[in-house]
């Protein structure tokens, strides 16, 4: 990051001109290892599972829509394919055992050990050594009532403090979500220490694979885009664990889904665009991704002061014009 900041110190702009552009850069050097910064091969992984609790009527839509949208990322009909054609971005769907949902977490673990570990590993292993930059994203019915319960367990507060429209639900619809995520926190009371065992018993197939690909870019030194509500939830279980742990880490967006802007609150994360989205899919973080290029175009494209022969005598001395 020292090369980043002396080369970003030489080009044709007042210094701090470009603002949070300059601080991607410096960013991406960081965790890259390496200056310039790279944004050459981007990869989206968007992970997809089933949530038993659906069957409590807290989505708009029944529990079948996830197999039937992941068809349609498949065919490349999805805003999420659209964006990522536009972008030159590679796109990756993950399957997370669409035919076995999660158990219902009112009443059991969503996950037992095994399955976590085993969706854990399976994000871990999805994550290519040579990307640049990875975005992840999320498909699954009712996976904003699981966001919003592991959230609630994380960093406190009840249901009505988390949960949001999801797929488009308001009033008594609403209501009943946050009750079942209180039901959710009740049961599980005494079992919700440990950040892990909270994706075990509130979270999913899918978020366990995001936490898990989370973890491995860590491990690889590649920054990461994370996308909205339901994708930071799961990211939050490492921080959880470690407040350090999602330094590689920039949340693309702030959904709508008014939990979201609360959790990045908690975990100390300023959004890079405020769209009043709530799709998921990797849309907000897709969409950051062109920041985080015009970033890299800025900073290994532009010409010094000394290549462009522009003077850096500045006008004003001490406030004073000479």
């Amino acid at each position: 990051m020292e090369n980043a900041c002396k080369w970003e110190a030489t080009l044709t702009k007042p210094a701090g001109a470009l603002g949070r552009l300059e601080a991607l850069s410096k960013w991406l050097c960081a965790w890259q290892g390496s200056h310039p910064p790279r944004a050459e091969r981007p990869l989206l992984c968007v992970f997809a599972g089933n949530h038993g609790v659906a069957q409590q009527g807290v989505s708009a839509y029944p529990a079948e829509v996830t197999a039937q949208m992941v068809r349609n990322f498949i065919d490349g009909g999805a805003a999420i394919n659209q964006l990522c054609e536009q972008a030159k971005v590679e796109m990756r769907v993950h399957e997370m055992a669409l035919e076995k949902p999660t158990q219902d977490f009112t009443r059991e673990p969503a996950l037992d050990e095994a399955q976590c570990m085993e969706a854990l590993t399976y994000g871990m292993a999805s994550v290519d050594e040579d990307v640049d930059v990875l975005c992840l994203g999320e498909m699954g019915i009712a996976n904003t009532t699981s966001a919003a319960a592991l959230c609630a367990a994380l960093f406190g507060g009840k249901g009505t403090d988390w949960v949001g429209p999801g797929t488009g639900i308001a009033g008594k619809g609403l209501r009943h979500k946050a009750g079942v995520v209180d039901k959710a926190l009740a049961h599980h009371h005494d079992h919700l220490q440990d950040p892990l065992e909270v994706l075990q018993r509130l979270g999913g197939h899918e978020l366990a694979a995001l936490t898990g690909a989370v973890l491995s870019a860590r491990l690889l030194s590649i920054p990461v885009l994370l996308d909205g509500f339901t994708c930071t939830a799961a990211a939050a279980v490492l921080y959880g664990l470690d407040g350090g742990a999602l330094d590689h880490c920039l949340v693309g967006h702030v959904s709508a889904e008014p939990g979201h802007r609360r959790l990045l609150e908690k975990i100390h994360k300023k959004p890079l665009l405020d769209l009043g989205m709530r799709l998921g899919e990797g849309t907000g973080a897709i969409l950051a991704l062109g920041l985080v290029k015009s970033a890299v175009a800025c900073h290994t494209g532009m010409a010094s002061f000394e290549e462009a022969g522009v003077s850096t005598r500045k006008a004003v001395d001490d406030g004073k014009t000479e």
